[in-house]
């Protein structure tokens, strides 16, 4: 794992860096030497040379000094030999030295600065080939010029283009990454706003019924003691300041600008609705309903009907073709809940981790009403979904 770690495209790129100056370093000082470069002279100025691709890693500007002066101090002390017959006033290291650096600005300072050190190296060096023109073969010169400007040219715009299509590279990976934040955002506020919505229709409707109730208990039982009268206006009271607070919270799980759905929640009578939806989607789906169900509490109901709904999508999303068997049991104590499908029948079933949005929301759906839930894969690649919804207040069994 430690290897994995440190073999990193920017590791392995700054090695393959070092290792290409290096590698040309070592070559390029013997070949100065031999031409007739003093040692010092050709250490010196051929260590700067080869420094500066590594230079401009943290300092572009010194870097492209150092390149840019080296390149034009180098050939003039074999001017004085003036029957040049190496390579002149570019060697072929000096020119691998300057493809490197070209490429190497064009990737991590953009094609402005790579283009620079390129005109000044090019330009100073046909300077110098100017001013000595009465000393040196110049036609010789000119071609050698004419090949190092051809050759450093043609890497200088590949090195342009492919910097430029890593960076359309990253933004694109950028885009997508927002894109997705930007997708569990709205699922996250879809989920919240009918959480508020089921909030909204089920709680606050039924508070409001016993403000309402609490408040008129004296005109509808003419015989009730003060006492009493008092105790349901403290009733009515908490109700209104309970309401209130319901408002305050609903106020922050909507979205700015979003009206309430005055559309009737669904609950425990309308999955055989949602099951027959799905039959019609193209899903084979058995569904075992209740025997003769009692009344559950509506929020109760509501979040049966979503752990169905939400199950079901799971099954036809990720298990397409699959089988599909649903159980609702209703008893005095509690609703139970059994979605299993089968393994996809056209393609290998995708692998969930249990932390998507649709198992979180019905995790806390299940949650909300004091309920649990299980959901898990099977050994022969099926998924099964469970839960168990109490119809009656835990504190009050």
């Amino acid at each position: 794992m430690a290897t994995r770690r440190w073999m990193t495209p920017r590791v392995l790129g700054l090695g393959t860096l070092v290792l290409a100056v290096v590698t040309l370093f070592s070559v390029l000082v013997p070949i100065l030497m031999q031409q007739g470069e003093p040692a010092v002279y050709a250490f010196l100025f051929g260590a700067l040379l080869c420094a500066a691709p590594l230079v401009a890693l943290r300092y572009t500007r010194w870097s492209i000094a150092m390149f840019c002066v080296s390149a034009v101090v180098l050939p003039v002390p074999l001017i004085a030999q003036g029957d040049l017959t190496s390579p002149w006033p570019w060697s072929v290291p000096a020119l691998l030295v300057l493809v490197v650096f070209v490429a190497a600005l064009a990737v991590l300072r953009g094609w402005r600065s790579a283009l620079l050190a390129w005109l000044l190296s090019i330009g100073g060096t046909l300077l110098v080939v100017v001013a000595a023109s009465g000393a040196v073969p110049v036609q010789a010169a000119i071609t050698n010029l004419v090949v190092v400007t051809s050759v450093s040219g043609t890497a200088l715009i590949v090195a342009v283009l492919a910097a430029s299509r890593r960076r359309i590279g990253a933004e694109l990976s950028r885009e997508r990454e927002v894109s997705a934040a930007e997708h569990e955002r709205r699922v996250l506020i879809e989920e919240r706003s009918r959480i508020a919505r089921e909030l909204h229709d089920v709680v606050a409707h039924g508070m409001s019924l016993i403000q309402v109730q609490a408040s008129t208990a004296r005109y509808r039982v003419p015989e009730l003691s003060a006492e009493a009268s008092t105790e349901f206006d403290d009733i009515a009271r908490t109700a209104r300041d309970a309401l209130a607070e319901m408002r305050r919270l609903l106020g922050v799980l909507r979205t700015e600008g979003q009206e309430a759905e005055l559309v009737p929640q669904q609950g425990l009578a309308d999955i055989p609705a949602l099951v027959e939806s799905v039959r019609r989607a193209g899903t084979d789906v058995s569904f075992e309903p209740p025997v003769a169900p009692p009344s559950v509490p509506a929020a109760v109901g509501i979040a049966a009907f979503r752990i169905v709904q939400e199950a079901l999508s799971n099954a036809m999303r990720h298990a397409p073709g699959a089988a599909v068997d649903v159980v609702v049991a209703v008893d005095a104590t509690a609703v139970r809940i059994r979605v299993h499908n089968t393994r996809a029948a056209a393609t290998e079933p995708k692998t969930t981790s249990g932390r998507g949005h649709g198992l979180l929301g019905m995790r806390e759906r299940a949650t909300l009403v004091g309920g649990t839930l299980r959901a898990g894969a099977d050994p022969v690649g099926g998924w099964t979904v469970t839960a168990d919804l109490p119809v009656t207040d835990p504190e009050e069994q």
